[in-house]
């Protein structure tokens, strides 16, 4: 072996008895652990069984506990037993739809229906009915009795006085309404409301109705919709000193982007504080679209 060494390595007689050294120790504690279990195997600690065993009972009991509960839910559900009786489908009460075996949200979506001017004119329109299921309309079937009584334009004149009601307009000042009152609005929701009173904090306020454009998401046909329901009170705006403001103030403006508020810095810096607009026209990098914007804004 060492001549073979010697072939490639060129080893002294004492790097070579190194190495052999070096092997043999490598060896002994590869195999170490292995002897070291074989002469003392480890002891098991009954207490620590005991608590394994403890801990699997608990798991098995909590499985079987759930397994329990679910059974009984499923039962609980299939046994919400249905109470059959003669109804008229245009009239019947939430109450009536449960004790059918219909859900709470079943029945108030059959009853948005009608409310919105929709009719049963026969028992096959119930079971066009989404929230009605092929085996729950075939039970139903012998105990549908459409009356002919209510005739169709009463149906129509309640569903008119429901569209009526909701579409009264209303009118909301934009500057000191919160959320609930902006979602008053038609054709404004919670998501826009949410929208316009965060815009509305960058900017310091709208001075005028159009700003609502900037809004994301607001398009113009939204704008269409809402204009005639807002007013906008332009003294209660946030003003913005341009003298004194440092860059945080100025970049959360929203018509400033990050280079043109180094600009306005820069240029105070250089010629001293700003008398009126004119003087920013001279910051050339401010655009007179953007000059436009921010002048409501703006004291020297």
């Amino acid at each position: 072996m060492r001549k073979w060494l010697n072939n490639y390595f060129d080893l002294t007689k004492g790097e070579f008895n190194g190495l052999l050294l070096l092997s043999g120790l490598i060896l002994m504690l590869a195999f170490c652990p292995y002897v070291v279990a074989w002469l003392w195997p480890p002891v098991k600690d009954p207490a620590d069984e005991a608590f394994m065993l403890q801990v699997l009972e608990q798991k098995m009991d909590s499985a079987v506990a759930s397994d329990t509960r679910r059974a009984g839910w499923t039962k609980k559900r299939k046994d919400r037993s249905a109470v059959l009786f003669r109804f008229d489908p245009n009239t019947l009460s939430q109450s009536g739809w449960e004790k059918l075996g219909f859900s709470a949200r079943q029945a108030q979506s059959i009853l948005r229906y009608v409310e919105k001017g929709g009719r049963f004119r026969q028992p096959e329109d119930l079971r066009k009915m989404y929230v009605v299921a092929p085996d729950q309309y075939q039970k139903l079937l012998p105990y549908i009795d459409i009356s002919s009584s209510v005739p169709d334009s009463m149906v129509k004149a309640v569903y008119k006085r429901v569209a009526v009601a909701r579409t009264v307009s209303v009118m909301v000042e934009i500057n000191s309404a919160d959320t609930l009152e902006l979602d008053k609005i038609r054709g404004i929701g919670p998501a826009f409301a949410r929208r316009i009173v965060k815009y509305r904090e960058r900017l310091g306020g709208f001075y005028r109705k159009e700003q609502l454009l900037e809004v994301f998401g607001l398009d113009s046909a939204k704008f269409e919709e809402i204009k005639d329901q807002v007013r906008v009170d332009a003294s209660v705006i946030r003003k913005l000193n341009v003298n004194t403001a440092g860059f945080e103030e100025l970049r959360f403006c929203p018509y400033l982007k990050y280079n043109q508020v180094n600009a306005v810095l820069q240029y105070r810096k250089q010629h001293g504080n700003y008398a009126n607009i004119a003087d920013l026209k001279k910051v050339v990098i401010l655009t007179p679209q953007v000059l436009e914007k921010l002048e409501p804004y703006l004291i020297f």
